[in-house]
C-alpha cells in the first residue's frame, strides 16, 4: 500500500501531513506526485473531492523548497482557479502543507478591496493563487510580475471553460515564461480540455483515476418527480427529517436560490444563499456558518459546486436539474466526501426530463425513482430507462397520506374535479 512516507517528500512536508493526519494518499495523489517531482508536465483527471489540490501543491512546494528565493520573494508558482471559494480553499491547504517551510503565498480574487492584496504582493510572495479577472487586472496595474514563474497550475480547467475564461487563460499563458513546468487538473476531460492542454503542456504524463465523469460510489442517488410549483413544498417536507444535518440545495439561477432561502425561512429553516451576486463578505459568512453548523442548509448555484470543501454534508438536493449534465457530478460530489456515505436527491419537474436523460447518459446509471411523497408527478417520468421504484431503498421520510401510497394518491388527485395543475397547486 502506498503511503505518503513512500512518496519521497521532504521532512517538513511529511511533518505537516502527519499533523493533518494524512497517512495514505488518494489515487490521484499517488499517481501525480512522482512525475511532478521528476519535473514532468502532468495532465490530471479526477472527479471533484478526490484530493487534486494536495496532488499539485505538495510537489510544487517541494520543488520550490529545493531552491529558496534570495532576498524578497518573487512569484515562482502560479495557481489559476475559477472561483473565489476554490481559491480560498487552496490557500487554506497551502497554509497547512507549508507550515514548516519558509514560504509566503497570497490568494487574490475580485469582489473585495484590492489594497490588502497589493500590499502583500509588494512585500513579495512565492506562490500566488488567483482567479483570472483579478490576476489580469493587477498585472495590468503593474503589481504582478510573471517573469520568475517556474510552475503554472491550471486547476478545474473544465469549470474554467464553462465559465467563459478561455480568453483570460490564453492571455495569462502568453505572459508566462516559456520555460516552466505545467500542470492541468480537471474533473472531466472533454475535447475542449484536451485541445487546451495540447497548447501548453509539453509531453505530459496523463493521470486519470475513476472513469471520466463517473459519480462517487458511496453516494445513494435518486430522483423525485414533482411539478415545479410543488418543489418548495417537497423540499420543506424532506427537511423535516432530523437525519438531514447538513445539506446543500442547488438551483440553476441566482434568483432561484434567493427564493428558496425565503421559502425555507417561512418554515423556520436556517438557510443562506451563495452565488455570484452575493458580496464576497456575504459568501464568506454563509460558508463559515455552514461549516460551523449554525446554518443547516446552504442554497447555491453552480459557482459553489466545486468551491465548497466541507466534510459531513449528508445530503445534496438538486432542486433544479442542471442544464449542463457534467455539473450534476460536481454538485453531488459535495457529499460522500472523506470516505463517508452521502445521499443525493434530484427533483425533476415537467420541463426537466431532457436534463435527466442527459445526466443518466453521462453517468451510465439510471436514477432510482422515489415516489413515496404526496406530490409525486408521474407524468414527468421521462421514459422506461429510468430505474423503477424499489421499496427497499425508498426515502426514509414518512408518507403524509397514511396507508395510501404516494403514487396512487397523487394520480387520484389529478384525476379528480380540478383540471390542469390546479389540483396540485391548491394545496
Amino acid at each position: 500500500m502506498t503511503t505518503f512516507d513512500s512518496l519521497d517528500l521532504i521532512e517538513p512536508i511529511q511533518r505537516a501531513l502527519a499533523e493533518q493526519n494524512y497517512v495514505t494518499p488518494t489515487p490521484i495523489q499517488a499517481a501525480a506526485i512522482p512525475p511532478l517531482l521528476e519535473g514532468r508536465d502532468v495532465l490530471g483527471c479526477a472527479q471533484t473531492g478526490t484530493g487534486k489540490t494536495a496532488a499539485f501543491l505538495l510537489p510544487t512546494l517541494q520543488k520550490l523548497a529545493s531552491k529558496a528565493s534570495q532576498g524578497k520573494p518573487v512569484i515562482r508558482a502560479l495557481v489559476l482557479t475559477p472561483t473565489r471559494e476554490l481559491a480560498a480553499q487552496i490557500g487554506d491547504n497551502f497554509e497547512a502543507y507549508s507550515r514548516h517551510l519558509p514560504m509566503r503565498h497570497r490568494v487574490i480574487f475580485g469582489g473585495v478591496n484590492q489594497r490588502p492584496q497589493v500590499n502583500d504582493l509588494r512585500r513579495g510572495v512565492d506562490v500566488l493563487v488567483a482567479t483570472p479577472g483579478r490576476l489580469l487586472d493587477l498585472h495590468g496595474q503593474g503589481y504582478i510580475d510573471f517573469n520568475n514563474v517556474e510552475f503554472f497550475v491550471l486547476d478545474e480547467a473544465d469549470r474554467m471553460l464553462d465559465m467563459g475564461f478561455i480568453h483570460d487563460i490564453r492571455r495569462v499563458l502568453k505572459l508566462l515564461p516559456t520555460k516552466r513546468q505545467n500542470l492541468l487538473f480537471s474533473a472531466t476531460m472533454p475535447d475542449s480540455i484536451v485541445k487546451l492542454a495540447s497548447g501548453f503542456l509539453t509531453d505530459p504524463i496523463k493521470v486519470e483515476v475513476d472513469r471520466q465523469s463517473t459519480t462517487v460510489e458511496k453516494i445513494t442517488q435518486s430522483v423525485m418527480f414533482v411539478e415545479r410549483a410543488n418543489k418548495k413544498r417537497l423540499l420543506r417536507y424532506l427537511l423535516e427529517d432530523p437525519d438531514i444535518e447538513s445539506t446543500i440545495v442547488f438551483t440553476r439561477t441566482k434568483h432561484g436560490a434567493n427564493r428558496v432561502v425565503k421559502e425555507l425561512a417561512k418554515a423556520n429553516v436556517e438557510a443562506a444563499a451563495i452565488h455570484g451576486n452575493k458580496s464576497q463578505g456575504a459568501r464568506t459568512r454563509a460558508l463559515a456558518g455552514f461549516k460551523d453548523g449554525s446554518i443547516r442548509v446552504l442554497v447555491a448555484t453552480d459557482i459553489a459546486s466545486r468551491g465548497i470543501d466541507v466534510d459531513g454534508v449528508s445530503h445534496v438536493f438538486n432542486y433544479d436539474l442542471p442544464n449542463i449534465s457534467e455539473s450534476y457530478v460536481h454538485r453531488i460530489g459535495r457529499t460522500g466526501r472523506a470516505g463517508k456515505t452521502g445521499i443525493a436527491i434530484a427533483f425533476c419537474d415537467e420541463t426537466e426530463s431532457a436534463y435527466l436523460r442527459d445526466i443518466e447518459r453521462l453517468t451510465g446509471e439510471p436514477l432510482e425513482i422515489v415516489d413515496d411523497h404526496e406530490w409525486h408527478f408521474a407524468e414527468a417520468i421521462p421514459g422506461p430507462h429510468t430505474k423503477k421504484p424499489n421499496s427497499s431503498r425508498r426515502h426514509s421520510r414518512p408518507n403524509r397520506s397514511g396507508d395510501r401510497g404516494g403514487r396512487s394518491r397523487n394520480n387520484n388527485r389529478r384525476r379528480g374535479g380540478s383540471s390542469g395543475s390546479g389540483g396540485s397547486n391548491s394545496r
